[in-house]
C-alpha cells in the first residue's frame, strides 16, 4: 500500500537508508523545528518530493496552547520564512483550497487576518510611511467551483502584479493522524495544489511563475487506509504475529475496506472548525511577522485584528 503524506519529514522517516539528505533538529521551547534538506535527484525520488529546504514546526497542542506559545511559534514561522524572502518587493499570498470544505478552507482563512499593504503604501499615515512592505492577497477557489486552473490564476496575477515572491498557504495530508493541526510546514520548492488527496493539479513553483514560491501548510487530514493499517499492525503485534509476513494481505484487506465504492477516504477531526480557526490565527501573525520586519509586533496585532 502507498502511504501518501505531504510533509517531506515523514517521507524521510518512511524511506529509511536514503543518502542526500541533510536533516538537522532543535528544540525552541515546546516547539519542536526540523530542517529536510533533499539535495539530490534520486533523493527526491525516493522521498517523491522535490529538491529544496523544508521546515517544520511541531507543537502537540498547537491549538489549543497558551498564547504565549501560540506567539511564539508565530515567531518561528516568521524566522522561518524570513531565510527564504528575498529582501525587497511586493509579495503575493494566495490562499489555497476550497472556502466551503472546512478540512480545506486553511488557505481562505489565513488570508482574513493578513495585513495587506499593496494599497496604503501612498496613503499611510506619517508614522508607518516607508515602514510597510507592499502586500497582497488573492483566493482563487477551486476548480470544480471557478472553472479556472488556480495556477492560471496566479499565474495571470502576476504578469500584472510583478510581485517579488508568492507565498501560498494550503492544507495537507499527513501520515499520522497526531500531526493534525499540531505541524507547521514551510518550503521554497512551491506546491501542487490538491496534491495531498491525489487530485494533482498545475503547480505553483518557480519554474511555472518565474519567481520564488514559499508553500506554507498545515496537514488536516489523514487516509483512511493509513489508520486502518496502523490499527492492524498493532493488533498483529498484540496477537505474536509479525506484520511484514503479512503485508500484502493486510494491504489487500485495507483496500477493500476503506476503497472499495467510494473510493480512497481521507479523516478529519470533527472539531476541525475550531482547529482551523485557531491555527490560521497563528500563520496569519507568523506572515505578518515575516512580511512586515519594520513594524512592531504591537502594531501589527492593531492594524491586522482587534486585540488577542
Amino acid at each position: 500500500m502507498q502511504i501518501r503524506t505531504d510533509l517531506a519529514m515523514e517521507s524521510r522517516e518512511i524511506a529509511h537508508g536514503i543518502s542526500g539528505i541533510a536533516v538537522h533538529s532543535r528544540k525552541r521551547g515546546a516547539i519542536e523545528e526540523t530542517h529536510v534538506r533533499i539535495e539530490t535527484e534520486e533523493a527526491a525520488r525516493a522521498l517523491e518530493k522535490a529538491p529544496g529546504t523544508y521546515v517544520t514546526l511541531e507543537h502537540p497542542a498547537l491549538a489549543l496552547c497558551p498564547a504565549e506559545e501560540r506567539a511564539e511559534m508565530a515567531r518561528a514561522i516568521a524566522e522561518a520564512l524570513r531565510k527564504l524572502l528575498p529582501p525587497s518587493g511586493d509579495l503575493l499570498a494566495v490562499g489555497l483550497g476550497n472556502r466551503y470544505m472546512t478540512a480545506d478552507a486553511l488557505g481562505s482563512r489565513v488570508l482574513e487576518d493578513l495585513l495587506v499593504t499593496r494599497h496604503l503604501r501612498d496613503i499611510s499615515g506619517e508614522s508607518l510611511r516607508g515602514r510597510l512592505r507592499g502586500v497582497c492577497a488573492v483566493a482563487p477557489g477551486v476548480l470544480g467551483v471557478t472553472g479556472l486552473e488556480t495556477a492560471e490564476v496566479v499565474q495571470g496575477i502576476v504578469e500584472h502584479v510583478r510581485p517579488a515572491a508568492v507565498v501560498a498557504i494550503d492544507a495537507l495530508a499527513a501520515r499520522e493522524s497526531s500531526r493534525i493541526c499540531t505541524t507547521i510546514q514551510i518550503t521554497d520548492t512551491g506546491i501542487r495544489p490538491g496534491s495531498g488527496v491525489g487530485n494533482h493539479r498545475a503547480g505553483l513553483t518557480r519554474e511555472t511563475l518565474g519567481i520564488p514560491v514559499i508553500a506554507l501548510g498545515v496537514p488536516m487530514v489523514v487516509y483512511a487506509s493509513v489508520i486502518a493499517r496502523d490499527a492492524l499492525a498493532l493488533l498483529l503485534e498484540h496477537i505474536g504475529m509479525n506484520e511484514n509476513d503479512h503485508i500484502q494481505a493486510m494491504d489487500s484487506l485495507i483496500g477493500e475496506l476503506t476503497c472499495q465504492g467510494l473510493g480512497e477516504l481521507v479523516v478529519t477531526p470533527r472539531e476541525v472548525d475550531e482547529l482551523v480557526g485557531k491555527v490560521s490565527r497563528i500563520i496569519a501573525d507568523g506572515l505578518n511577522l515575516a512580511f512586515q520586519p519594520r513594524l512592531s509586533e504591537a502594531e501589527i496585532q492593531l492594524l491586522s485584528h482587534d486585540g488577542p
